[in-house]
């Protein structure tokens, strides 16, 4: 049983965050949240759940609210992401072997809206002082090799003469026989769209540093959400839920063009972006269905929902993506308002990421994949005492699998127009910003 948590929560004046979140971004085994120089990140661990199996969102939702009720909380800033916090990892599949997680740090910094602090967390009796957790925090990041962020990203993070790759669970061309099979599913009626990943496997001799993959994600992919937890990093442009107080936000993303395919084209690229993903009728029929799939699951828990009636290209350093953004005003749900992970638990997996109808979907993904997705896919991200949290999708992204090996994971919305080669191509579209990240040529 865990000990009750006491946590102090102080001020950090802006001396202290220069470089804003990217510069904590020090350890490899830190706990990071970040995105345009805000958000989380988590030193050290206090308290784990763990939970496999299809009722793992709930499970991990009332060790959270036990652990939170039971807290003494000393909170001198008040706003999101402040007092007790846990970072999260959860498998995509209820029937992945992959452990899904809540880790509770010693020691958070965040920053939000210009503002910093620092939270102490620990399950002993020793006086809690904001002294005391300043110097917890120099200890943490004095014990890192280094605590300097890079003005602009490296080229490399010096490993692309000697990192190689290796497929993962199934070669190039099984992957587009899977690709052709799911569109034959399709075409019978039984689904209308099918989500398939696909994995590599990269070994760096020299080693995998973390914590630099964690700081050129953040640095690059700036509109991205950067994540780090236990292993799995990456930067995902895809919001499942943002919680705070009785607003739930999320950004749902569906259609994608690889930016390198407007290399030589006439005009702007934004232009080439709106013409070809834009007014393309499969990438607007796949954005339409997982747009659906978002509102349809989440308007049980809404009294008012609004979302963008046309999609807006979203640029990032590789591809564009087909997005919109869904705004809902929380209600009760038998006596009180839903917490993030029971939110998860209605929402997850979306179409975005499975397909549609769910059940068919991810029956075929087994079934097709040849591989246990583990985290990828699944939600990531962060939760707070109050109810609080953000979660994204854990896509553009990997699990470090030992100090020289990083297993990569990219997939594409399969539906009836859609054309083996093509999504391949896509796949390593999104393979790029780890690839980059760990100096490897695309």
């Amino acid at each position: 049983m865990t000990r009750t948590l006491r946590t102090l929560t102080v001020p950090l004046d802006g001396e202290s965050t220069p470089g804003g979140l990217p510069s904590y971004l020090v350890r490899d085994d830190v706990l990071c949240w970040t995105r345009r120089e805000a958000g989380l990140v988590g030193f050290g661990e206090v308290a784990r759940f763990t939970a496999t199996g299809p009722e793992r969102f709930l499970e991990a939702d009332i060790w959270w609210r036990h652990l939170v009720i039971e807290a003494d909380i000393t909170d001198h800033v008040e706003c999101p992401g402040t007092g007790p916090v846990a970072f999260g990892s959860f498998a995509f599949s209820k029937v992945s072997a992959h452990e899904s997680r809540l880790i509770v740090p010693e020691i958070v910094v965040g920053v939000r809206d210009g503002r910093a602090w620092l939270t102490q967390i620990t399950a002993d009796d020793g006086e809690l002082t904001e002294e005391g957790a300043l110097a917890a925090l120099r200890g943490w990041l004095e014990g890192s090799a280094t605590g300097e962020t890079p003005a602009e990203p490296a080229a490399a993070v010096g490993l692309s003469g000697t990192a190689t790759l290796e497929t993962g669970s199934l070669s190039e061309e099984d992957w587009m026989a899977a690709v052709a099979a799911g569109v034959a599913e399709i075409r019978t009626g039984k689904l209308e769209k099918l989500v398939l990943a696909r994995d590599v496997v990269a070994t760096v001799p020299e080693g995998v540093n973390a914590a630099d993959v964690l700081r050129q994600l953040a640095i690059r992919y700036r509109e991205c959400w950067t994540y780090g937890v236990d292993g799995l990093v990456g930067a995902t442009p895809e919001m499942l839920i943002q919680v705070e107080g009785r607003t739930a936000q999320a950004r749902v993303l569906a259609g994608t063009l690889d930016r390198r395919d407007a290399v030589g084209e006439a005009g702007l690229p934004l232009d080439y972006a709106e013409r070809v993903l834009a007014g393309s009728e499969k990438q607007r029929h796949e954005h339409e269905i997982a747009i659906q799939s978002l509102t349809t699951q989440l308007a049980p828990f809404s009294e008012a929902m609004n979302a963008h009636s046309e999609p807006f290209i979203l640029e990032l350093p590789n591809v564009w993506h087909l997005a919109s953004d869904v705004k809902a005003e929380l209600t009760e749900v038998e006596g009180h308002v839903p917490t993030c992970l029971a939110l998860i638990n209605a929402l997850h997996p979306t179409a975005a990421v499975c397909g549609t109808p769910t059940q068919v979907a991810g029956a075929l993904i087994r079934k097709l994949e040849h591989m246990d997705r583990g985290p990828y896919a699944g939600p990531v991200g962060w939760l707070d005492a109050a109810g609080n949290g953000e979660w994204g999708i854990a896509l553009r992204g990997a699990v470090i699998e030992s100090p020289t090996t990083v297993r990569l994971y990219a997939g594409c919305g399969i539906v009836e127009g859609s054309h083996p080669e093509a999504e391949l191509a896509e796949t390593w579209a999104k393979f790029r910003p780890m690839l980059e990240s760990l100096g490897i040529s695309s």
